[in-house]
């Protein structure tokens, strides 16, 4: 789940980036890209992932 806000992040700081599209400090294309990879190492760290590995049953 958090994979996908952080590729929905990246397309839109693609987008912002590659249209040229003017705006304010809080939503230029590096902030957005920064969330972003922010939110693609707490995937990569198990965070939102939705699978808790806590050993095998037998």
């Amino acid at each position: 789940m958090v994979a996908i806000v952080s590729a929905v992040l990246f397309f839109i700081a693609f987008l912002i980036n590659a249209a040229d599209i003017s705006t304010n400090d809080t939503f230029s294309s590096t902030n957005l890209m920064l969330l972003g990879l922010t939110a693609l190492a707490l995937h990569v760290a198990g965070i939102g992932s939705g699978w808790s590995v806590r050993g095998r049953r037998r």
